[in-house]
């Protein structure tokens, strides 16, 4: 998709050309690289959008500037290190972005690919869907890496008030009128929201063992399901086991389609979110204060874990992979965990947090101040 969109190249060089009041800067986003080279041959500025955390763009930045390899190219598991960036992560190969690891040398594709992930770094300033209080490491890493303060945190950036949470995405098999009504009916800080995002499905296998630990745990929860899609095996995925919602009936409610992620976690009831850590999801999730149980999956979600459960200490880990499957036993204890000391711990913190991301977008916050530092730069 990356090498595609560079077709737009010559369109839009020609529209800004041809236009007879041609903007004067493009904020483009971190896949659209190759917009740095079209703000050159146009003299304006660019300036790089990153939907993802400061942490995972540290990471990104320094696989395509260093190009690490495995020393044994059948050994996913060998470790790759960031000694540079700030708590020096180190990751098994496997959960190497798979952008990178399927670069090859040479390529016309690849070298595009890496060219435009550099471009980003090349970019005039930098934006971020983040916050100090969260990553202000990372982005006075990318301060001092760049040789330039132009890197502002502008986050958490998500929809107004106006607009509802309940109005986005797609068909649901809830309404979220009785999603509502029904946590309303619970007590505080008793229900597992649990929701992996609009990408991933979960297989049949991952599908029986989550569900039977939500059975065996007792505890409230609400199940966000995504059935298969196209590239996915409709036999294999994304399927409810048999009986399964007639059995926690009262207890557990399904939803099949999209679900309105904020509202469920802004809602008192709400003590814990089983996550396969999107960034999205992740800034949802702290803005709500709700602590996590995180399961990630791929691309930037490993190191949004690591931020979570290792730094921040809002989380704990409890499977990873998109291939690994949580034992239903091993999901019981974590759920037992979300009733306990260390658990209402977590939960403090993770409401400090949200009150810092909600002071960082009040007037004179981090946010507010780096917003009004990039329309200066403008």
């Amino acid at each position: 998709m990356m090498c595609a969109l560079a077709g737009l190249h010559d369109p839009i060089l020609r529209w800004f050309r041809d236009h007879p009041s041609p903007p004067v800067a493009i904020v483009s986003d971190m896949f659209l690289g190759w917009t740095d080279e079209l703000a050159r041959q146009l003299s304006i500025r660019r300036y790089a959008f990153f939907p993802s955390g400061a942490f995972a763009i540290s990471y990104v930045f320094s696989l395509w500037l260093e190009l690490p390899q495995r020393k044994n190219p059948d050994d996913e598991n060998e470790t790759v290190s960031f000694p540079e960036i700030p708590n020096s992560p180190v990751y098994p190969w496997w959960q190497v972005s798979p952008v990178y690891r399927s670069y090859i040398k040479g390529d016309p594709n690849s070298e595009f690919i890496r060219d435009a992930f550099l471009g980003n770094m090349k970019s005039h300033g930098l934006l971020f869907n983040s916050f100090d209080r969260v990553e202000k490491v990372y982005l006075d890493y990318l301060v001092k890496k760049l040789g330039h303060d132009r890197v502002w945190s502008i986050g958490p950036v998500l929809s107004p008030p106006t607009i509802g949470p309940t109005e986005r995405g797609g068909s649901s098999s809830v309404l979220p009128s009785e999603i509502v009504s029904w946590l309303d009916t619970c007590q505080d800080d008793t229900v597992v929201y649990v929701c992996f995002g609009s990408q991933a499905v979960l297989t049949n296998r991952q599908m029986m063992e989550l569900t039977l630990g939500l059975e065996k745990s007792g505890v409230k929860f609400i199940l966000s399901v995504k059935g298969a899609t196209k590239g996915h095996d409709e036999e294999n995925h994304g399927s409810i086991p048999l009986g399964f919602e007639d059995r926690v009936a009262g207890r557990g409610l399904v939803i099949k389609g999209w679900a309105p992620q904020v509202t469920i976690l802004q809602h008192r009831a709400i003590c814990a979110f089983l996550t396969h850590c999107g960034w999205n999801s992740t800034l949802e999730s702290i803005m709500a204060g709700v602590p996590m149980l995180t399961w990630p999956m791929g691309a930037d979600q490993f190191l949004n874990a690591t931020l979570l459960v290792d730094q921040l200490d809002i989380a704990v880990r409890v499977c990873e992979g998109d291939e690994s499957a949580l034992d239903s036993d091993d999901l019981v204890k974590f759920l037992e965990e979300t009733r306990g000391e260390k658990w209402a711990e977590k939960k403090a913190r993770a409401k400090a947090l949200s009150k810092a991301a909600f002071d960082a977008m009040s007037e004179g916050g981090s946010s507010f101040n780096n917003l009004e530092g990039f329309v200066r730069s403008l």
